[in-house]
């Protein structure tokens, strides 16, 4: 019995498993997420196939930090890959800690350290009426790798996109080229359009953070709307493998670009913005400092945005269940049907 806390963020569905399941072996929480990834795979391949879940949910298990200084550990299960960071993940997990008692609230406000696989984020919590009104992640270090490269993409032709971290590798493409406004009723020609050019760029422009190399290649790709400034809202769509959008405005999408419009000297320290998605929902996000990562130049990006419970439930798995690991389909999964990051 797998103890799961339904959450969204922004409309995008971080699920949290409390209870059920014991930490993986590992001295780190990246350690740990190699290990489930490698030999505990059921566990994602249940709570995210049908008939238990969907393409468009993900899934984070909190386990004990292995640092002192964090108040908890947490390992992301998306729909074809365990990535070391994702913003909306880590607000509804910040959100289930503390409503449900697992880590203390403090009113009007919790600060508490969490331990991604890709490192620690600190979280800034306003809490009133036992409510975690809203979520403040300090994310890892944000940086641009590449500006205006050339892509060549099926049936598209020749692309520039710019290739930047934000917790995970986003190729970033820009919708007026593209002929998208940014609006519900092309969630579909979005979602085809993103997976062509996530393919394109994994195949074309290799990536790999200077600090850890097995945190490699483009997974994830921003389509984004026109820059307003600072301050303003500009509108996103973030297309997640294998080929739908996220419902929400996206933590580590927001943290990408604003690096590489920090790259273009459009952002400073201390400058914000915000990011609409599709459907409408949005988050903050702010330069906090500049840093480097060795030798690259790179800013500490913080996002604000808010997270909701949706229940509680408990996962059984029937001995005679014929789908123990579920199952997907491609006329639901995505465009490419796959739960794999290939290549």
């Amino acid at each position: 019995m797998i103890t799961v806390v339904g959450c969204h963020a922004g409309g995008e569905i971080g699920n949290v498993v409390t209870g059920g399941v014991l930490p993986p072996p590992g001295a780190t929480v990246f350690e740990q997420m190699q290990a489930l990834r490698r030999d505990g795979d059921g566990l994602r391949k249940l709570l995210l196939r049908e008939p238990r879940g969907s393409v468009a949910c993900h899934a984070n298990l909190v386990v004990p930090a292995t640092r002192p200084d964090c108040d908890a550990g947490f390992i992301i299960m998306e729909p074809t890959e365990y990535p070391p960071m994702s913003g909306s993940n880590t607000i509804c997990t910040a959100t289930v800690l503390l409503e449900t008692g697992i880590v203390a609230m403090t009113e009007p406000e919790t600060t508490l350290r969490l331990e991604a696989p890709g490192g620690v984020v600190e979280v800034r919590a306003r809490c009133r009426d036992g409510r975690c009104e809203s979520v403040e992640v300090t994310n890892v270090p944000a940086f641009a790798d590449r500006l205006d490269a050339p892509l060549e993409v099926e049936g598209m032709g020749t692309l520039t996109v710019d290739v930047c971290y934000g917790g995970m590798w986003y190729a970033i493409a820009d919708a007026a080229a593209l002929g998208f406004a940014i609006e519900p009723g092309e969630a579909r020609d979005l979602s085809l359009t993103g997976e062509r050019i996530r393919a394109a760029a994994r195949e074309q422009l290799p990536c790999a953070h200077p600090e850890n190399p097995n945190i490699a290649g483009v997974s994830i790709v921003q389509i984004a709307g026109p820059w307003q400034g600072v301050g303003a809202v500009s509108r996103n769509a973030v297309v997640i493998a294998p080929g739908r959008l996220d419902r929400s405005a996206t933590g580590t999408g927001l943290s990408a670009r604003m690096a590489a419009l920090h790259a273009r000297g459009l952002m400073r320290p201390g400058d914000g913005m915000t990011h609409a998605s599709p459907i409408g929902t949005t988050f903050d996000g702010r330069i906090v400092s500049e840093t480097r990562v060795n030798d690259r130049q790179a800013i500490v990006p913080a996002i604000r945005g808010s997270a909701w419970i949706t229940g509680v439930s408990q996962v059984l798995v029937d001995p005679a269940d014929p789908f123990p690991e579920g199952y997907l389909l491609s006329d639901t999964w995505g465009v490419s049907g796959l739960d794999v990051q290939p290549g």
